[in-house]
């Protein structure tokens, strides 16, 4: 059980995908990052990668089949050590949840039981894309409730990357065995929706910043900010998209999902933009370059 074996079963390059959730849902809260933000986003990269683990136990018996090289089928990593560490990064997402306060615990438990609802059982049904982009948006919601006590000023946000989501999960479903024309395309239209609701600005209620007393994670405008970010999420998601869609083989539709789960940071950054957090933006947008290099060595998707 080397490192490299659960670097792939974790999908390590995949979590740079995840601190943005937390910095965008603080945003849109208009709120500062503090400790307790800290706190939050250290549950979610826990849960993150539990449900990484768990998604890879549950479906074993289907990778040996189509996916022997992973690391449960091939024998590098045991099932019972991925369940462990699934249980594990649980229960560790929960209490880091707990630390930051009871409206991030109210925010991280259902968060934690959709995710495991989506690896044991309901990411084989109809409903399965649905469940993933309800998780994807609990995140955003969970950094909102550090900062507020609450998510409603981050439901728009929450909307979109939940959307943004629906659309990668839907796609995936195929990546295996070749998708269809019209799911790409479909994801395609998604995101353009998506850059179009990106111009819109967040309905929360804004705090005052000074012009002679800039905040590091204050809510000065950054329209264009927002939209070079907005532009950079079109093109990483929107290019394999249409790859997939003129092509719908098992490798373009792999690229598509891996296009749109590295889409993920540019959308979250945008998202904090449209709040008027031009560092948090800045912060998430400087994750993508690392989530690339490491995606050369070990596969996102």
């Amino acid at each position: 059980m080397g490192v490299s074996a659960w670097a792939e079963l974790l999908r390590l390059p995949a979590l740079f995908t995840v601190p943005g959730d937390v910095l965008a849902g603080a945003a849109a809260a208009s709120g500062r990052p503090g400790p307790p933000t800290l706190w939050a986003l250290a549950s979610s990269l826990c849960l993150y990668e539990a449900g990484m683990a768990l998604n890879d136990w549950a479906d074993r018996a289907e990778d040996a089949a189509d996916r022997p090289h992973r690391p449960l089928p091939s024998g590098r990593v045991r099932p019972t050590a991925a369940l462990t560490a699934a249980c594990a990064l649980t229960a560790a997402g929960l209490a880091l949840a707990a630390r930051a306060g009871r409206p991030a615990l109210t925010v991280a438990a259902p968060l934690a039981a959709t995710v495991w609802a989506y690896d044991l059982g309901l990411k084989r049904t109809p409903v399965g894309p649905a469940a993933m982009a309800t998780a994807r948006a609990l995140d955003l919601l969970l950094g909102a409730a550090t900062v507020s006590g609450g998510v409603r000023p981050a439901l728009s946000s929450a909307a979109l990357l939940g959307t943004h989501t629906l659309a990668v999960t839907t796609v995936s479903r195929h990546e295996t065995r070749g998708g269809s024309p019209l799911t790409a395309l479909t994801a395609l239209a998604a995101t353009g929706a998506l850059v179009r609701g990106l111009g819109r600005r967040t309905g929360g209620t804004r705090i005052p910043v000074r012009a002679r007393q800039p905040r590091a994670f204050g809510h000065e405008p950054a329209n264009p900010l927002r939209a070079a970010l907005a532009v950079a999420y079109a093109a990483t998601a929107g290019r394999p998209y249409l790859h997939a869609a003129l092509n719908p083989s098992p490798q373009l539709t792999q690229k598509a999902v891996g296009g749109g789960i590295r889409a993920t940071i540019p959308l979250q950054a945008a998202l904090s933009a449209r709040a008027g957090a031009p560092v948090s933006a800045l912060i998430t947008a400087a994750l993508a370059p690392l989530a690339a290099r490491f995606a050369k060595k070990v596969s996102v998707t």
